[in-house]
């Protein structure tokens, strides 16, 4: 009977530690969370972007690590594509070669990266890990990339989105444009045959510069008359003066 109830005894014991441990354990998880695309679709030729962000309870420092593998279909061989920690370190052998970019920012919880001149033959399962001591327990989020060729249906719908875009709006706009200058020409022409005569504001809007040169003109001549007149009246009393000798208002 002893020997049965001291197990028991340890067991009810470890209840409280486990439970610790327990509740420890769901910190550490959710203290760093990391998020991806579950699927990307590419297209042969064109960047993609692989993207993946992080929550960590603790503040970013030189310690951060980031990895991004890829394990290509039907394969369990994974393959080291891009690592991270104060600066990017790009793989530089491999598939992936010189191919991919670092297009994230930690500051602000970004781990994304890209992809150059993708290929089918880039399909594959690419997995985003993030550290950030202490925050280093996580989950790793994989994104399934698939990557086709361009069908004639999809640059059949690139082309039409643009010229709904671009080609209808100036079409439009200049056949508006041509049926004002229409209007514009067809109403001079039946002035001209009804001998219209232009309005008066018609013909100020006309000679507005006309109207200014006569008025500098009309200044000057008058200034010329005044300076005659002057000249005139000193030669008249000048003559009075001589002739009756004295001076006449």
């Amino acid at each position: 009977m002893q020997q049965s109830g001291v197990p028991g005894s340890r067991g009810c014991a470890l209840c409280p530690l486990l439970g610790v441990l327990f509740f420890q354990g769901v910190y550490v998880v959710f203290s760093l969370e990391i998020k991806a695309d579950a699927h990307v679709r590419g297209y042969v030729g064109e960047n993609i972007k692989l993207r993946c962000t992080f929550k960590s309870s603790s503040s970013v420092t030189d310690k951060l690590t980031i990895d991004w593998t890829y394990r290509p279909p039907s394969s369990s061989r994974t393959e080291s594509i891009f690592h991270y920690q104060s600066f990017q370190y790009p793989t530089t052998a491999g598939t992936f070669r010189d191919r991919i970019s670092w297009v994230g920012d930690v500051y602000k919880g970004d781990a994304s990266i890209s992809i150059s001149n993708p290929t089918m033959k880039d399909n594959g399962t690419f997995s985003c890990a993030v550290k950030n001591p202490p925050d280093v327990h996580h989950n790793i989020p994989v994104t399934e990339l698939t990557v086709t060729e361009r069908g004639f249906g999809t640059m059949l719908s690139s082309v039409a989105l643009l010229s709904i875009l671009v080609f209808i709006p100036s079409t439009v706009v200049v056949i508006l444009l041509l049926v004002r200058m229409g209007r514009k020409s067809a109403g001079l022409k039946k002035r001209s045959k009804s001998g219209y005569k232009k309005s008066s504001i018609e013909v100020s809007d006309d000679t507005d510069q006309e109207g200014d040169d006569c008025m500098a003109k009309l200044c000057v001549r008058c200034a010329e008359c005044v300076v005659v007149r002057d000249h005139d009246r000193n030669t008249v009393h000048f003559r009075d003066f001589s002739n009756n000798g004295g001076f006449r208002l």
